[in-house]
């Protein structure tokens, strides 16, 4: 790719010359300034929609926290997450891998994440692997990746956790009830329940300000993955309505929509004057990102399909990086950037090695955060009964047993199928895709479609079969 893929000539030029200039003026340089590895701090924001931040377009209402860090730092276009469901994308962030290479990655949801199936503690990790280099990690809210005493982010390397085990919890009581069950409470300190009166948006703020406070003087990675904009749809100033389950297929509105959007925009701030109060903002990398694309009140116009799909609805997010120190304001990248593709970045900026044993499919993000050219390369998708392939400008999708091929940057809303008049583009990401999935763990099976319509007629859901056993040897 060339041309379209480049970062502006003049942005690079103009923010290498800001940097200069606000080093000559604190009175030191960057060569007089020894290195010293970044802190890190992951924002991950739950079913946010590609263009639900003001700053990727979203018109009635404000992201300016948020916002600002497309103003002093990079903003990608096509940002993707490694699944369009939160539990998969979960997988390949921890991992740096496929999520379809781990059983708990395989299905819509998290693999049907439980006691039993859960990330393997034995496996590398994001928190693990940037432990030798002296780093404090702490995950705060949202894991997803399985249940203790079996599983939980202690146990895959995080030193610190407060959050939900599960996929999303009431803002308010902190517990959950789906498909008419009793409702169970999910909020713990490490592996123990806690009871904590306040808002999720807000407790998870807290704790992400007072782990920066406790940690200002060493290397840090903080995990922040808050549940917001994720149902049920609750604001600051009301716990919500009476609902027949958590899916909350009678609740929410655009308006509560962008309440929730505001608070979780407010805690961004928070995080970031906490950083500007203990003058570490300069040596601290921060990302904001989603899990996957957005449900009913996001904005995804003009892309295809939201949450669930292959489409670029489900699986495009955005995606912005801040780092004084290194990456130039104002600027914008044509790089494909993936969820799993942080584990290696992170690593190379700690100067880490990732394990051998599990090598990463991501790659190391690094120099395009810095200002190199995008890096060609193709990535793939996979649920129980699609694939998709992306090689920009090309995009390969097997749906339904059919078969399709877009131009995204001339189509972003992939209606026009080009395969016939583009056929060695078809086959070459078809036989990609096919020698990639053969690669990968069978897909589970997605939820029951009768279940689904169930729930939004707000009737009592048919009974729920049992997730299939794991395949041998399955990991």
């Amino acid at each position: 790719m060339t041309g379209s893929g480049d970062l502006s000539r003049r942005a690079l030029i103009g923010g290498a010359a800001l940097a200069g200039a606000a080093a000559l003026a604190d009175g030191r340089s960057e060569a007089a300034t020894p290195p010293r590895k970044p802190n890190i701090v992951f924002i991950m924001a739950d079913d946010l929609g590609a263009f639900d931040l003001s700053c990727y377009g979203r018109p009635d209402y404000r992201t300016p926290r948020i916002d600002s860090l497309a103003r002093d730092g990079l903003k990608f276009k096509y940002g993707y997450a490694n699944s369009s469901s939160c539990g998969p994308t979960r997988v390949g962030l921890i991992s740096g891998r496929y999520q379809n290479r781990i059983l708990v990655g395989t299905g819509e949801g998290g693999g049907f994440a439980n006691a039993e199936i859960g990330y393997p503690t034995d496996l590398p990790s994001l928190p693990s692997t940037l432990k030798p280099a002296g780093y404090a990690t702490c995950l705060v809210g949202k894991w997803n990746l399985g249940f203790p005493p079996k599983f939980s982010p202690l146990k895959s390397g995080y030193d610190e956790f407060f959050g939900l085990m599960s996929g999303g919890i009431d803002y308010w009581s902190h517990d959950l009830s789906l498909f008419g069950g009793p409702r169970v409470p999910d909020l713990y300190e490490g592996e123990t329940p806690v009871a904590r009166e306040g808002y999720a948006t807000d407790l998870f703020t807290d704790r992400a300000c007072d782990f920066i406070t406790r940690n200002a003087a060493r290397p840090f990675l903080l995990s922040l993955h808050y549940t917001a904009p994720h149902w049920p749809w609750q604001t600051r100033t009301d716990r919500g309505q009476p609902r027949a389950n958590d899916f909350q297929y009678d609740g929410g509105s655009p308006a509560i929509y962008a309440q929730m959007m505001q608070a979780l925009d407010e805690g961004v701030g928070r995080v970031l004057d906490t950083l500007d109060r203990h003058r570490i903002a300069r040596d601290t990398l921060v990302i904001f990102t989603s899990d996957n694309g957005g449900e009913r009140y996001s904005m995804m116009w003009p892309l295809r399909g939201g949450k669930g799909d292959l489409y670029e609805g489900g699986v495009r997010v955005p995606l912005l990086a801040k780092w004084p120190r290194r990456i130039a304001r104002g600027a914008e990248t044509n790089q494909v950037a993936m969820s799993m593709d942080w584990l290696p970045t992170f690593a190379s900026m700690a100067g880490v090695a990732t394990a051998a044993s599990t090598p990463p499919d991501g790659i190391d993000l690094s120099p395009q955060l810095f200002g190199a050219a995008p890096r060609e390369r193709m990535v793939f998708w996979k649920t129980a009964d699609d694939c998709a392939a992306l090689a920009l400008p090309w995009k390969y999708l097997l749906q339904g047993g059919r078969e399709y091929l877009f131009n995204i940057a001339d189509d972003p809303t992939e209606h026009a199928n080009v395969k016939h008049k583009h056929p060695e583009v078809f086959a070459r990401l078809k036989a990609a895709t096919a020698e990639w999935a053969a690669q990968m763990l069978p897909s589970q099976p997605r939820g029951n479609p009768e279940t689904n319509r169930a729930m939004e007629a707000l009737d009592p859901p048919p009974p729920r079969a049992p997730p299939p056993p794991a395949p041998p040897g399955a990991r």
